[in-house]
């Protein structure tokens, strides 16, 4: 035969929302693999062998998460399973039992979830802090400012509870109180509820545990109100989006929790990496913190790849990333290990400025 066997492929499934609430999100998140497999397919590959991205969408439902990656699972020749979003979407994996029957690692979720934390996973390679990291420095920051009237806005399921279960750990600690946690129904974003009974407790601060459209949707209304609290949220939203749906006027000021570095300077030698593909591979594409962090998670997803060897199995794999202890992806580091899936703890808090570009 001429040509290789198409299997020789190394073959990487991402099961991502790209159509529903979390579209652009989702359509971030398979950027931000995308440009790093293809750039690597362009430099060789990974022992001769090329990657293929195979990506489908689950709307972001969990029935249809659980679904789609039963079927990537069942073609032997995926390796990986890749940049998923969703708390609720990747404990179902779990309980239902789809990550232990696959053998397959699960690398870079878009999720912080402590459910997919603790207790210890084998197949899910986090490159993020959780939720926990993220409230706990918010509520840090503000109790620094002198704030005690805290309320909370969380979607109603695993990823809404797992933040504001964060939230109220945080703020225990410092024998305080919520004032209210409200909350609105995923895939929806109707918020009105939890508008009016949070104005109505006239906190300080609100910390959301939202995406994009219902984070939107209530900054836009609670402002209208003449709400008047300090707003933050975690880092699953894009500031680009909330200024586009809510309008700079709603989100100006509004603190968002980041969990990779800042990609929009030139500080970090990663940064510079993620800047040049994004410009080889997807020019006129803006750059985000989503896309960044799927980018992250593909670099940590090829090393595994190429400490397993030529002609990679799941299980060859796990132990590859396993061997990455103190991992430096250029500037910020991942550290990994037989006992220990939480690759970072790294947060930091950004804010969106009056032109609608984040500030740190």
């Amino acid at each position: 035969m001429a040509q290789a066997a198409p299997s020789a492929d190394i073959a990487v499934a991402q099961v991502a929302p790209l159509s529903g609430v979390l579209a652009s999100t989702g359509q971030q998140m398979v950027l931000g693999g995308k440009i790093y497999f293809d750039w690597v397919n362009d430099n060789g590959g990974i022992h001769g062998a090329h990657i293929k991205h195979i990506v489908v969408d689950d709307a972001y439902k969990v029935d249809e998460t659980v679904r789609l990656t039963r079927e990537v699972l069942a073609n032997p020749a995926v390796v990986a399973l890749f940049g998923y979003a969703g708390t609720a979407n990747v404990s179902k994996l779990l309980s239902d039992g789809v990550l232990d029957s696959g053998g397959a690692p699960l690398v870079a979720p878009y999720t912080g979830g402590e459910a997919l934390r603790t207790p210890f996973n084998p197949y899910i390679f986090h490159v993020r802090a959780g939720y926990l990291d993220e409230t706990e420095h918010m509520v840090h920051q503000v109790a620094t400012l002198g704030m005690t009237r805290i309320a909370v806005m969380y979607q109603n399921d695993a990823f809404g509870k797992a933040g504001l279960a964060g939230v109220e750990a945080a703020v225990a600690r410092r024998k305080m109180k919520l004032v209210v946690a409200a909350s609105y129904e995923r895939n929806t974003d109707e918020v009105q509820d939890a508008v009016k009974q949070i104005h109505a407790a006239d906190p300080q601060a609100i910390i959301m545990i939202s995406v994009n459209r219902s984070t939107a949707a209530f900054a836009a209304k609670y402002r209208a109100l003449g709400g008047g609290a300090q707003l933050y949220n975690i880092s699953v939203v894009d500031p680009a989006e909330l200024v586009k749906l809510a309008g700079i006027k709603a989100v100006h000021g509004l603190g968002i929790s980041q969990v990779v570095p800042y990609p929009y300077g030139a500080n970090k030698p990663v940064v510079r990496e993620y800047q040049a593909l994004m410009q080889k591979y997807a020019p006129g594409q803006a750059l985000s913190y989503t896309s960044f962090e799927e980018f992250l998670g593909a670099k940590v997803l090829v090393e595994g790849l190429r400490r397993a060897g030529p002609a990679p199995t799941r299980s060859k794999l796990i132990k590859a990333l396993e061997s990455m202890e103190n991992f430096d992806l250029g500037g910020t580091r991942v550290q990994y290990s037989p006992t220990n899936r939480i690759g970072s703890r790294f947060v930091e808090v950004t804010v969106i400025g009056g032109s609608g570009k984040l500030l740190r």
